[in-house]
């Protein structure tokens, strides 16, 4: 039986079996497998590294998404760059009212998850409410006029064409394209084995937003510990939001959810200390 071994970081392996390969592309610019595996279901994989699987997901794009849109409470736009596996979006379309403009450099990567992992995105690339645009994120945000309740970075890790989706311009193009009040919600890896890229985006964040954090979900797929979404907004007063406003806004929403909810909503901000401390000392 194959093995799939992931080395994205140093010295840290996930090592996968690889029950059927699905498909598999590998050219001189990327290595994109979906295969089989017994406990994470079908998994897609992009250089080597998973990007996502049908048994975690929910996890990952549950809390990518609503808790920028429980926190905001009245998100009647979403953009997402990135996203093309379609569980961001189908996340939002679990809220009524809410129209999407998804933004994906790669229209294969669409193709193929609604071909070998449909359940991810559950119908949402179907649904009139979303407006899927095949173009570079980065130049999509630098020209649009258009404005965004939340904008969810939904990006590969800070390596080869995903790098400049976490560079102080990017943000500031974000920013522009953000409604008053309005969140922007980041793909920021793993704390204990990404730190560097971790302060980077809080420094870069920092300079442009007047509140600026992290929240973290322990998504078993991802390697080293819990993730970190980046949180940034002008409105100091949202990433406090009361639990029982929180609640209401749950339950009048009437959504299916397998890991968020209200209360893991605010403990998700309760950052551990070694964390606190990246984001705090001083880097020569």
């Amino acid at each position: 039986m194959e093995l799939f071994d992931e080395g994205l970081h140093s010295g840290v392996n996930l090592a996968l079996n690889v029950e059927k390969i699905l498909y598999r592309e590998k050219t001189d610019l990327q290595d994109l497998m979906i295969f089989e595996n017994s406990q994470f279901g079908r998994v897609m994989s992009l250089d080597g590294a998973v990007q996502t699987t049908e048994k975690d997901e929910f996890i990952y794009h549950e809390m990518f998404v609503h808790v920028p849109v429980f926190a905001h409470g009245n998100v009647r736009n979403a953009l997402i760059i990135g996203g093309g596996d379609g569980g961001a979006a189908r996340q939002l379309m679990k809220h009524d009212g809410i129209e999407v403009t998804l933004v994906d450099i790669d229209r294969t990567v669409i193709e193929l998850s609604q071909k070998f992992m449909p359940s991810i995105s559950g119908g949402a690339f179907e649904d009139p409410r979303l407006d899927i645009v095949i173009a570079d994120g980065c130049q999509y945000v630098k020209n649009t006029a258009e404005k965004w309740d939340v904008i969810i970075v939904d990006s590969t890790d800070p390596h080869g064409p995903g790098e400049v989706l976490y560079t102080e311009e990017f943000y500031a193009d974000c920013k522009a394209c953000l409604s008053d009040g309005g969140i922007i919600v980041t793909q920021n890896g793993v704390p204990f084995v990404q730190e560097t890229e971790l302060r980077s985006s809080y420094d870069r964040l920092k300079s442009l937003f007047s509140d600026v954090s992290f929240y973290l979900a322990a998504i078993p797929s991802y390697v080293g510990g819990s993730m970190a979404f980046g949180w940034a907004t002008n409105d100091t007063t949202l990433r406090k939001s009361p639990l029982l406003g929180l609640t209401n806004r749950y339950v009048e929403a009437g959504i299916d959810t397998d890991y968020y909810t209200p209360e893991v909503h605010q403990a998700a901000f309760s950052l551990p200390l070694h964390i606190q401390r990246m984001l705090t000392k001083d880097i020569a």
